[in-house]
């Protein structure tokens, strides 16, 4: 049985032999897979399949590359013929709509039009329960959380503990930023590389050397982000490390299921909170992933710019009639609801309707023959499709290179480079680097032994905290907000929640200074209102905080309607910021909490969001990622 693997980092002699052998087993991505299926010789390779395997369809089924995936195993179908479809995960829920999502629809012509049946999809689902030994640990709370440096040289202490007691650990944090910070803070003080960092950004030959050597038992841990919570074979793990608490129950249940692998076997886990708020957030995650009390899992519906690029890859090859067109694309879960309108204000707008407006670059991508009815991609667009990145926007990174062989070694984000002068150095991977060049595209590094660096930040990382995971947050603090002087919630924070003694102790305190600050504790049912003066701030305003405890998702767009209803009553605007737990606002003196949440009319929150969100920044770059999946 032959294997061939085919990905945008597959070498161009490797993908010529497996076009002149096909391979019988085929693995690739989804960006792989579209080009092939763009291309005559990729055609010739995909004929003749009998079953596709879609793995850890959870990753892609909520986001815009599981849409681009699945048209194009729709777009397989009249090139093999009908094959098996099988997709495998370990937290899908419900799993009905991902069977929906995978199974499409089967197509048929009756008096010239299309028409559907969806496919059959059988659901299988173990009934086995998964065992869990999970601990939340937190420092001694006689360190003062405020002291970053005794802080963290607490909680590298515990890690370098679990790391010694186990011979394999996976370390997981949220942001490479974080992976960065905890490799160099354990390194330096173990005085050797104990652990190794593995992240997108490092180059795929470093990341496969790290995933080679822990499976072999040369590493004792690897500090990570979700590129190795899926499952990239790195052999037995002993145990998993949380530092920082994930923003979804899914994704901690894929992080600590990497021990444990196998079936039968106990997965365990730890988590690390990096503050008292993340120890909250833990405690209500450990709880849910005993439980595996995870998220619903939404495909995304009709996504417009992963129409127009699914369009000029169909029209690539050959000339295509619009109506045939709009019907093979329908047969996708995600395009099935489709109205021909939508289709053609797409077809519209890839022909060129807009051209003349204000946005100069937009350039023609089909011919588009009215009388006839067809559609064909122009020339320029076979380039465009196959450099692009399929539906993953390209952030602008530069590629960080060795100065001596130019050899590539990871991106660095673009805005942490323009910060950087000459000289400076920062840790990547488990080394020092010191920038000695930066061109347009790269920055070119030497190797240093030790100096003060700047950790690198990458702009994109999403950080938005599931509404699921929100909602049990808002009820553990009802919970506590009721029951926090008992004996008895001590217990159960211990013996639910998975808290050490310590950790118990130290959430008990801050959530009775809260309490005592403010008479009550936030929860789903009580929209706490904080107004405090910054000492800093001179002018004349108070900053509220409203304590909303929804998630980013939630509260960013809540936060645009407020300030729309403010501007448009009282003709400036309002300064707002947001993270995953609260609003903050600057509000003149004479303000109350009323006075603002009166302004938000639920009636009305659809036109004020719309009206604000096109002149914001987030609005900006949410666009440029869309006209760049449409290779407009």
């Amino acid at each position: 049985i032959t294997v061939s693997v085919r990905s945008g980092d597959t070498d161009t002699e490797e993908r010529r032999a497996m076009l002149r052998h096909p391979p019988d087993i085929f693995i690739t991505t989804p960006e792989s897979l579209n080009i092939l299926i763009s291309s005559k010789s990729g055609r010739r390779l995909l004929t003749g399949i009998s079953t596709v395997i879609l793995d850890e369809i959870h990753a892609v089924a909520p986001v815009k590359r599981g849409t681009y995936l699945m048209t194009a195993v729709e777009r397989l179908v009249p090139i093999s013929g009908e094959f098996q479809r099988i997709a495998l995960s370990a937290t899908v829920r419900p799993p009905e709509t991902i069977a929906d999502f995978i199974g499409g629809y089967g197509t048929g012509d009756e008096a010239g039009e299309y028409t559907y049946r969806k496919r059959r999809v059988e659901i299988i689902s173990s009934t086995a329960r998964k065992q869990y030994e999970i601990q939340v640990d937190f420092p001694d709370p006689s360190i003062d959380p405020d002291n970053e440096s005794d802080w963290w040289l607490a909680v590298t202490d515990g890690l370098r503990d679990v790391i010694d007691a186990e011979r394999s650990t996976l370390v997981f944090a949220n942001s490479r930023r974080m992976v960065e910070k905890i490799t160099r803070l354990v390194n330096e003080r173990e005085g050797e590389n104990l652990v190794y960092s593995h992240h997108g950004s490092l180059s795929k030959e470093i990341r496969e050397v790290v995933e080679k050597r822990l499976k072999n038992g040369e590493l004792a841990a690897i500090v990570a982000t979700s590129s190795l919570e899926l499952g990239i074979d790195i052999g037995s793990v002993d145990r998993v490390v949380l530092v920082q608490t994930p923003y979804t129950v899914a994704s901690a249940v894929q992080r600590i299921g990497r021990s444990g692998h196998s079936v039968g076997q106990v997965s365990r886990g730890a988590f690390y909170p990096v503050n008292t708020k993340d120890l909250m957030e833990a405690a209500v995650l450990a709880e849910s992933v005993g439980s595996e009390d995870i998220e619903d899992i939404h495909p995304v519906g009709k996504p417009l710019d992963v129409l127009a690029q699914v369009i000029l890859s169909m029209t690539l090859l050959e000339e295509r009639n619009a109506d045939v067109l709009f019907g093979e694309i329908r047969a996708s879960y995600s395009f099935h609801d489709l109205t021909r309108e939508e289709f053609d204000l797409v077809v519209e707008m890839l022909a060129g309707r807009y051209a003349d407006t204000r946005i100069r670059e937009l350039r023609p991508r089909i011919l588009y023959d009215r009388i006839g009815n067809t559609i064909k991609a122009r020339d320029n667009v076979r380039p465009l499709l196959y450099l692009s990145g399929g539906v993953i926007p390209d952030r602008g990174y530069y590629n960080l290179r060795v100065a001596d062989t130019k050899a590539k070694i990871g991106e660095l984000d673009e805005e942490f480079v323009w910060e950087r002068s000459l000289g400076d150095s920062f840790p990547f991977g488990n080394q020092i680097w010191r920038i000695i060049r930066v061109t347009h595209n790269d920055v070119e590094v030497e190797l240093v032994s030790k100096s003060n660096s700047v950790t690198p930040f990458w702009r994109a990382e999403d950080l938005n905290r599931s509404f699921h995971l929100s909602k049990k947050i808002g009820r553990f603090l009802e919970e506590a907000d009721s029951s926090l002087s008992s004996k008895e919630y001590r217990t159960r924070l211990i013996e639910s929640y998975h808290l050490t003694e310590s950790a118990a102790d130290s959430l008990i305190a801050w959530l009775e200074r809260q309490k005592e600050a403010t008479g009550v504790l936030p929860n789903r049912h009580v929209l706490l209102v904080e107004h405090f003066r910054d000492p800093v701030n001179v002018s004349d305003t108070k900053q509220t905080v409203l304590h909303t405890l929804w998630g980013g998702a939630v509260n960013r767009p809540f936060a645009l309607a407020l300030s729309a209803a403010w501007e448009e009553k009282y003709g400036y605007q309002l300064e707002i910021f947001v993270n995953n737990d609260c609003i903050m606002l600057n509000l003149p003196h004479d303000f109350t909490a009323d006075d603002i949440l009166a302004l938000a009319d639920p009636a009305d929150i659809t036109r004020l969001l719309r009206t604000k969100l096109e002149s914001t920044g987030y609005f900006g770059a949410r666009f440029r990622e869309n006209a760049q999946r449409a290779l407009l």
